[in-house]
C-alpha cells in the first residue's frame, strides 16, 4: 500500500487556486484541498493523510475523515512537520511506501532519514493535473459509449427520468 502524507498548509501556500481561496477564506481552501486529494486518492489508490498545524484551532488534537481522506490537526504545541515525521516512522513498513508532500526543504531531508520519499508541492500539483486529465478522458470515452435510448423521448421527459435516476424530485 502507498501512503501520501500531505503538509496541508504547505500545499495551500503553494497552489495558485488554493492561495486565492486562502486569501478570502482559509476554511474553504482547506476544504478544496481535501476535495482535490480525495479525487486523487480515489484514482490512484494511495491512502491520503493531510496534516494541518493547529493553526486557528487551539487545544487538543483533532482527527477525522472527510471524503475518505484522513485529516489531522496537530496538538497546539506540535507542528505539522513533527507529526508527519512521526507518521512516516509509524507507517513505513516492508509492504508500505510512504510519500510526503511538502516543499519545506528541512522537512524533505528529515523524511529521507525516515525512509519515506518526498514530493514537492509543485510536483504533486503536476501529478494531480495529470490524473484529472486521465479522469476526464475516461469520462469522455464512457459518454461516447453511453447507450442511446431505444424509445424516442422529448428533452423534457428525458430530464425528468434523469432526475429520478439521481434520486431527485
Amino acid at each position: 500500500m502507498d501512503i501520501l502524507l500531505v503538509d496541508g498548509y504547505n500545499m495551500i501556500g503553494a497552489w495558485p487556486e488554493l492561495i486565492r481561496l486562502r486569501d478570502h477564506d482559509l476554511a474553504a481552501a482547506r476544504d478544496r484541498l481535501i476535495e482535490i486529494l480525495a479525487d486523487y486518492q480515489g484514482y490512484t489508490g494511495f491512502k491520503v493523510i493531510i496534516v494541518f498545524d493547529a493553526y486557528e484551532v487551539k487545544g487538543i488534537e483533532k482527527k477525522y475523515k472527510n471524503h475518505k481522506v484522513d485529516v489531522i490537526f496537530t496538538k497546539a504545541e506540535e507542528t505539522a512537520d513533527e507529526r508527519i515525521e512521526k507518521l512516516a516512522i509509524e507507517l513505513n513498513t516492508r509492504r508500505t511506501q510512504v510519500y510526503v508532500a511538502t516543499s519545506d526543504y528541512t522537512e524533505q531531508w528529515a523524511i529521507f532519514g525516515q525512509g519515506a520519499l518526498r514530493i514537492s508541492a509543485r510536483e504533486l500539483l503536476i501529478e494531480i493535473k495529470a490524473v484529472d486529465r486521465k479522469i476526464e478522458s475516461r469520462l469522455e470515452k464512457s459518454r461516447e459509449k453511453a447507450p442511446v435510448s431505444k424509445i424516442p423521448l422529448s428533452e423534457e421527459v428525458a430530464e425528468i427520468f434523469e432526475k429520478w435516476r439521481r434520486g431527485q424530485k
